[in-house]
């Protein structure tokens, strides 16, 4: 194993790896964050909307 994370630390496909790790993280973080904020919101109109609709 750690002949492995070594070998990756040196070649250049490593660090590829940890890039593109680290984007993919960012990017989750930001789109859960997203749908939390849209989610809550989205749920108030649907809400709203399913009330217009009964009355």
């Amino acid at each position: 194993m750690k002949d492995t994370l070594r070998r990756l630390c040196q070649e250049n496909e490593g660090q590829d790896i940890a890039e593109y790790a680290v984007m993919l993280a960012v990017i989750l973080v930001i789109v859960v964050g997203t749908i939390r904020l849209i989610g809550s919101n989205a749920n108030t109109v649907f809400s709203s909307v399913a009330s217009s609709i009964k009355q």
